[in-house]
């Protein structure tokens, strides 16, 4: 690994959020412009519906907005969909892509996940690409070789490693309180950063990893210390302004510990 990557803690708001909601994003914003994420970067994903309100509100802090998918035709005869360029003209600068539930909802397989993400790059777009294995795929020992595949065919040949993210959420902790033990969870890192260094190549320690299923500010500290861990990408505690600082809030501390796998 060439060099450690400024960590992200993301928050994937799903199908929540109304404008009344935004009040959320403004206390972020205020605790981000506070310094109280310490080194990390930090950011919110919210609905489509509220991207360019959000925008406004992290406008000239260093708050970022994303999306949390889209297309990999930049316009067309598609009802319903949105653009990565369209993202980035509402304010985006991160998009989430191929996470488990878009995977299981609408089919999106891993060369769907790949298009996108290079359609995403032309755009400006950062990539968070999603991986993980079933509680069942885990039990029978195909949790490294589910990742494996998944990696194989989502992570663009020669992408710009300073626009890929990725994002482990194991699909069986995620939403459940279930979370695995913090040696799985350095385990399937170190695995992943040997597959996306093998993959990548050039510079590929700048691709950060993340890590995600039930991340709470009561286990957020031993997770972010799991070794090869980059930062949390974060479901239902991203929606309580307080809840989700409390994790960012780890990286005040700015441990430098590392869990062995």
């Amino acid at each position: 690994m060439s060099r450690r990557p400024q960590p992200l803690v993301a928050g994937n708001w799903k199908m929540n959020g109304l404008i009344a909601d935004l009040g959320e994003i403004e206390a972020v914003r205020d605790a981000v412009v506070a310094g109280r994420a310490g080194r990390a970067e930090v950011l919110i994903c919210p609905p489509a519906t509220l991207i360019a309100a959000a925008a406004k509100i992290a406008q000239g802090t260093a708050l970022k907005i994303g999306g949390q998918t889209c297309r990999s035709e930049s316009c067309g005869a598609h009802t319903g969909d949105i653009s990565a360029a369209m993202l980035r003209d509402a304010g985006a600068s991160y998009v989430i892509l191929g996470h488990s539930e878009r995977r299981a909802s609408y089919g999106e397989t891993n060369a769907a996940v790949r298009a996108r993400a290079v359609s995403a790059a032309q755009a400006g777009l950062t990539a968070i690409i999603c991986v993980g294995e079933t509680k069942a795929d885990r039990d029978a020992g195909r949790a490294f070789s589910v990742v494996g595949r998944q990696l194989l065919g989502s992570i663009p040949v020669n992408p710009d490693v300073e626009r890929l993210v990725i994002a482990y959420e194991p699909i069986w902790a995620i939403g459940t309180g279930l979370t695995p033990t913090i040696q799985d969870v350095a385990a399937m890192h170190r695995f992943m950063r040997a597959e996306v260094d093998r993959l990548v190549h050039s510079d590929a320690g700048a691709i950060r990893l993340l890590y995600g299923g039930s991340v709470r500010p009561r286990n957020a500290a031993e997770l972010m210390a799991a070794e090869h861990v980059d930062g949390a990408l974060i479901g239902g505690a991203s929606l309580d302004a307080d809840d989700f600082m409390a994790i960012a809030n780890v990286y005040l501390r700015d441990a430098e510990a590392k869990v062995p796998a």
